[in-house]
Order: structure tokens, then sequence, then C-alpha cells
């Protein structure tokens, strides 16, 4: 549901931060930004001076914890939406608030998602619907509302977070959860295709297994973290920031003749 005028009101109030006086390196969006890879990612940006967006879902606190950790690394500009990606109503909204503080959009990060595990016999179609509509339609509305601000920039690019999961089916995650990422991949090569006339890049970045709290529980004992470091060849547990690096480096100009690609973040488990 889109909020009302004085809801909106408030919560471009509550959510305005400093503003720098100079330009600001870019101008770039994260979905579900609040805490996790999400967060990584938005604070990567910020050390480099961009503006950043921040959106959630539900925890407005952490949401503006993460706005505030960005301000003090340096952002230009910091904004805090609330935004559903599965609502059309609430990612129209969050596009009118961005739209008016901003004059175009430079970077839009699909980040958003949930996580799904068990097997088929286990996930019903209420799961199945779910995952999907998160994972994958979310990343059709947003990327398709916001393009028009990205059109309108000098240069742009689109970053899908995509997962192993969508790559291979030997992974610890639902058949929801790895049909929801492939599609994820599909649609990246899909809008490279058909955004780059508009000179936009689309690529994705797919991690292995990331510490995050969104899977805290599969490490949450030496011998379960032992279990998944070995699962990779370098012998390591992948952070939020091992992955705002390769999200960066797609994202920004450095990359400027790469599209379409999938970059994975994945500590050599796809060799295995």
């Amino acid at each position: 549901m889109a909020l009302a005028p004085q809801q909106l009101e408030e919560a471009r109030s509550a959510t305005r931060l400093e503003v720098r006086e100079e330009e600001p390196t870019g101008y770039v969006l994260v979905t579900g930004s609040s805490r996790g890879i999400g967060r990584a990612i938005a604070l990567r940006f910020a050390s480099e001076g961009y503006a950043v967006a921040i959106t959630y879902k539900s925890d407005q606190q952490k949401a503006l914890e993460t706005a505030e950790r960005a301000r003090r690394l340096g952002a230009a500009d910091v904004v805090v939406l609330k935004m559903d990606v599965t609502s059309p109503e609430s990612v129209q909204e969050a596009y009118r608030v961005l739209e008016s503080r901003w004059p175009h959009l430079n970077v839009l990060i699909n980040n958003a998602g949930i996580l799904h595990v068990g097997g088929i016999e286990e996930t019903s179609l209420e799961d199945w619907e779910r995952v999907i509509k998160v994972n994958l339609t979310g990343v059709f509305i947003v990327t398709k509302t916001f393009l028009p601000m990205l059109r309108r920039a000098p240069w742009a690019s689109i970053v899908n977070l995509a997962s192993i999961a969508g790559q291979t089916g030997n992974i610890v995650a639902s058949a929801a959860y790895a049909a929801s990422k492939a599609g994820v991949i599909g649609l990246t090569r899909r809008l490279a295709v058909e955004l780059a006339p508009y000179g936009i890049r689309v690529n994705a970045v797919a991690p292995s297994f990331v510490e995050t709290d969104m899977v805290r529980s599969f490490i949450d004992t030496p011998e379960k973290r032992k279990r998944i470091e070995e699962l990779h060849p370098l012998r390591m547990i992948i952070q939020p920031e091992d992955v705002a690096e390769a999200v960066y480096f797609l994202a920004t100009p450095a990359s400027r003749a790469i599209t379409g690609q999938v970059l994975g973040v994945n500590a050599g488990r796809l060799t295995c």
C-alpha cells in the first residue's frame, strides 16, 4: 500500500540525513540494504562518496543505523526508503521520493531477497510463490520502475544478486530458491541486451555461502563452520564485504566493457 501524504512527509523528515556540499561521485540505490550483503554494498559505495539510497521492508531502526554509518563513511547524501519489492505501489512511492531528490540514478543494485531451504516435498505452493515473488519478480518490478532515472544518467548500470544456487543443483537450498536465482541470471542476460542501446550495463553476482544473519544457524558451532569451510577450495566462509567488492567493480565505470555476465564470489566452490 502507498503511504498517505502525511505519512510520506513524516518518513521523509525522519530519514533525511546530512548532505555534503560537493557533487556526489554518483547516485546508487541498494534494495534490502538495512543488513547483510545489502548493507555492505551500501557502505562500499558510501566510502567512495556516492549518494546512497537504503531500502528496508520492516526494520527501520537497522536501516537508520546503516544510513548513519554510510554518512560517517562519506556518503554525499543518504536516503532511507521503506519499500516492499513485491508491491508495485510501494516501489512507485519510493521512486517518487527519490526522483524528487536526485537528478538521476547511476546504479541500481537488486539485492533484496529471501532464503528458503527444504526439499520439494516440504515446499508448499505458497512457499514457492513467495520465494519467486521476492527474489525474481521483485527484481523485475524495481528495475522497470527505476528505469527512467537510470536512462537519464550520463552512465548507468544494474547489478543483480543471484546465487551459486542458480548455477548448480548441488547446493543446500530449496528448488524454489534455486529457480528464483536461475531466473535472476536469465533476466540479467536478457536485460543486458535490451538496455545496451541506452548505455545501461546489466550484470549479476553469484555468491556461495555468505556469513550473514540470515544463515547464522548454519555456522553457530565450530563443527558446522568447519563443514561449510570445507565445501570451498579456499577453505573460507565468504563475508558480505567480499560480495560488496565484486558488486562495486561491476557497477562502476571500471568495468565499462562488461555486461551480461555473472561473476561468481564462491571461494572456488563452483570448480568442485
